[in-house]
């Protein structure tokens, strides 16, 4: 799984339900919610 820092809880956490994205400018990365606060997170980068 993938992890993202979560800014409500202050920590990092595994996302649920990860959607790889692409930005505008093609650099990969991974959108989803934080499991415990229900928070979005967004990670740059592969997964």
């Amino acid at each position: 799984m993938t992890t993202a820092y979560c800014m409500k809880c202050r920590e990092k956490r595994e996302i649920k339900d990860p959607k790889e994205v692409k930005l505008k400018n093609g650099r990969p990365a991974v959108k989803g919610t934080c499991p415990k606060c229900g928070t979005k997170v967004f990670r740059i980068g592969k997964p």
